[in-house]
């Protein structure tokens, strides 16, 4: 064979592998293609696991693409696309990085604005408005009308979300879909109007909108107005075909939002769930959250006994509350002894009651409770230098016995390590009160479960009383 007939087979093979590399690329980008489009019907069509899985294989396809041939020119293509097919997946952390490519990339128009639309849901998702916004904007105009339709609902979602409501509601004029009206929904709540959201919530339920949207509706709203969320919970509770422990849930998340600021109507919540729930964990999480509302409005230390019955027969009877439950009840069962037991020379009396107060306070979230036991320590013990400790804490409580405590405070602790701290001037003294009580606290701790006898004399550090300013006496350990 000559050198010339060897050169061009050479020449010939190498176009071939060319021709054939061409082809593989290209075979793979037409296919990533297809099956994106094929996803986009199937969303259309509200087939939703079907399109999933279809944008799965569009990932695969695409970054196979990528791998093989980094430097093709379908490279960028396959690279925004990818980025699309995560968005919709969901994984935006992942899809961002392949969407950044936008800035680079020579594709066509129409994947270039598929990009946009997904790099904006995605900055949306994560919470980079100002990103968000800025890929939002580049489609206000865009020739397409399905994507310009798009791009002004995701801007009025993203004002929404970023609390500037006004702005969302005129981003939403002239858009009247179901998504529009129920983002309309949040908005107008949004600014205070409630009875204009809930009548618009009250006519698109009318027209037959039953889809499960509004459960995705109610937990949207409550992050703008809980009251708004229980109102429209009411409506939704209406609904035709709602599964009981669907109403269950929506109801104790009800309850729960509502604790701080209605819990009247949160007591009502847990009762609705209850009687839904019948003898579930529902029932029991909600019997649970009833009896914290009991608790929280204890006054007495006698009125604990009821309490820890009832506490007791929940641990009983629901096992997924059971741990909790039985917890809560030791200490009600604590701050009862020691509040009920616990006299003027009892063996280190004060500390013992200071502590059931703060678990009164932290534990049980009983504060008129609390008050009281705090309050108690002057009273029973005036010379110990914790007293002015539980003044403070009981005023932090009660704001109305603030001129009361203020009063006490200067006439009788001026001298104290705890008001000397509060004035900005942190004492040796003070650090050793608060060293001792850290102290009985830790002995407290490592303590044994309650046992029906006698406390030995050496089972507590021993005080040793020395008089300090103001004729206090500090507690030091030996």
């Amino acid at each position: 064979m000559s050198s010339r007939m060897l050169t061009l087979g050479i020449l010939a093979a190498a176009s071939l592998t060319s021709l054939l590399g061409g082809c593989v690329y290209y075979n793979g980008m037409y296919n990533a293609n297809r099956l994106a489009r094929s996803a986009r019907k199937a969303e259309r069509d509200g087939r939703t696991f079907e399109a999933n899985g279809l944008w799965g294989q569009v990932a695969t396809k695409a970054e196979s693409v990528l791998v093989r041939h980094p430097t093709s020119k379908y490279a960028h293509d396959a690279g925004l696309l990818r980025g699309i097919a995560l968005s919709r997946l969901g994984q935006c952390e992942q899809a961002l990085g392949p969407l950044s490519a936008l800035t680079t990339a020579k594709s066509n128009a129409d994947l270039i604005e598929d990009a946009l639309l997904a790099s904006g849901r995605c900055q949306l998702a994560l919470g980079n408005f100002t990103a968000g916004a800025a890929a939002f904007n580049q489609l206000l105009e865009s020739k397409n009308p399905e994507r310009r339709r798009e791009a002004r609902f995701q801007q009025a979602r993203l004002l929404r979300e970023a609390g500037q409501y006004p702005e969302a509601l005129t981003s939403l004029e002239g858009q009247h879909d179901l998504r529009a009206e129920r983002e309309r929904v949040l908005a107008l709540a949004g600014v205070g109007r409630t009875t204009e959201a809930l009548g618009l919530a009250d006519s698109l339920m009318a027209h037959g909108d039953t889809t499960k949207s509004w459960d995705t509706l109610v937990v949207a709203l409550a992050d703008v107005h809980p009251a708004a969320t229980s109102a429209l919970l009411d409506r939704v509770l209406r609904l035709p075909n709602r599964p009981p422990e669907t109403k269950v849930r929506m109801l104790l998340d009800d309850g729960f939002r509502l604790l701080d600021i209605d819990p009247v109507r949160a007591q009502q919540r847990f009762r609705e769930a209850i009687k839904l729930g019948a003898s579930g964990e529902a029932a029991g999480r909600a019997s649970l959250a009833l009896a914290k509302l009991d608790l929280k409005r204890v006054t007495r230390p006698q009125e604990l006994q009821a309490l820890s019955d009832t506490l007791k027969r929940l641990a009983a009877r629901f096992e997924l509350v059971s741990e909790e439950t039985a917890r809560l009840s030791a200490t009600v069962e604590e701050v009862k002894r020691v509040a009920t037991v616990v006299m003027q020379d009892s063996a280190f009396g004060d500390l013992r009651l200071f502590f059931a107060a703060e678990a009164a306070r932290d534990e049980l979230k009983s504060p008129r409770l609390a008050e009281l036991l705090f309050r108690q320590i002057p009273e029973q013990w005036p010379v110990s230098p914790y007293a002015p400790k539980a003044i403070l804490a009981a005023q932090q409580l009660n704001p109305a016995w603030a001129d009361t405590a203020r009063s006490l405070l200067e006439l009788q602790y001026f001298d104290s390590p705890y008001l000397a701290t509060v004035r900005g001037d942190a004492t040796l003294e003070y650090r050793q009160l608060e060293d001792s009580l850290g102290a009985f606290a830790a002995s407290l701790a490592i303590r044994k479960p309650p046992v029906r006898r006698a406390v030995a004399p050496d089972s507590f550090p021993r005080r040793r009383r020395e008089p300090v300013s103001g004729g206090s006496n500090v507690p030091e350990l030996q």
